[in-house]
């Protein structure tokens, strides 16, 4: 299975914010959105990603004021993406060797989806289901 795969079942719908916005604004944004990343795209160009994670550890945890501190101050700048011909495998690799959760689809450089950690783990089981659905059957004829 594919990133095009997972996109074309869960949706290629992307939320973002301006790395010029507070941090408050993008974590309204998050919630209302029920989403645990938001991507920080300026111009269609994809300038940097901000999670929970990064609002816990460099505001919460540093005595700073989401109101106040603006989202180009912690967002990550060192994006990790995937292309929408990568596999379920590669990207499971990339999230746990570089310890993120949210992955940027990219296509020719434009955004045009974004995967998580559960989008890929439904999507492998998803597929063992259909493997244990088919050796059932195989037994059983």
């Amino acid at each position: 299975m594919t990133v095009n795969q997972i996109l074309s079942t869960k949706g290629k719908e992307v939320y973002s914010i301006l790395s010029t916005n507070t941090v408050y604004e993008a974590l309204t944004v998050m919630s209302e959105k029920n989403i645990g990343a938001i991507l920080i795209i300026e111009d269609a160009i994809l300038k940097g990603i901000l999670s929970e994670r990064d609002y816990a550890r460099k505001i919460v945890l540093k005595a700073k004021t989401s109101k106040k501190a603006f989202v180009h101050e912690i967002m990550e700048t060192d994006i990790i993406t995937v292309k929408p011909s990568d596999n379920l495998e590669y990207c499971m690799e990339l999230m746990s060797t570089k310890r993120v959760r949210h992955l940027p689809v990219l296509d020719n450089d434009i955004v045009i989806g974004i995967i998580s950690i559960s989008d890929v783990v439904k999507a492998i089981i998803d597929m063992q289901k259909d493997t244990i659905q088919h050796l059932n059957s195989y037994i059983t004829q």
